[in-house]
This record gives structure tokens, sequence and C-alpha cells, in this order.
């Protein structure tokens, strides 16, 4: 498993959490998803073998959440 964290400046309220919960939670791979929401930082726990840093970054850029940079947690 690896994990990644991502920062995302249109966080600013628990919809926004529960959007990219949901979003993200959904996808196969995808084990764990945590929001900070005052911090604006997405942390995801996934499998590499069955999805990337870009298809998630794609998923929450079709949510209305682009991600401004990403970094291994």
């Amino acid at each position: 498993m690896a994990t990644t964290i991502m920062t995302v400046p249109d966080i600013s309220c628990e919809h926004c959490e529960r959007t990219i919960k949901n979003a993200l939670g959904s996808v196969p791979g995808v084990q764990a998803v945590k929001v900070d929401i005052p911090a604006k930082r997405v942390r995801v726990t996934y499998d590499e073998s069955r999805i990337g840093v870009e298809q998630m970054k794609d998923i929450l850029r079709s949510e209305d959440y682009p991600v401004s940079a990403a970094e291994p947690g």
C-alpha cells in the first residue's frame, strides 16, 4: 500500500469532505480517504497496482476539486 497527501485548495466544509470521500472511496484500489478541512489536504491510502495519483487527481478534478500539489505520505 502507498499513501499520498494531496493539497486541494477548494476544500472548505463537510460537504466538500463527503464529496471527496465518496468520489475516491468507491474507486477500486483505494483503501482509505481522510480529509483535513482546515489544512485543505486529502490523505489517500491505496494500492499502486490498481490506481495512481494522476487518476485520483483526475477524479477530484471531475468533482470540481482540483489538486494543487501531491506528495508521498
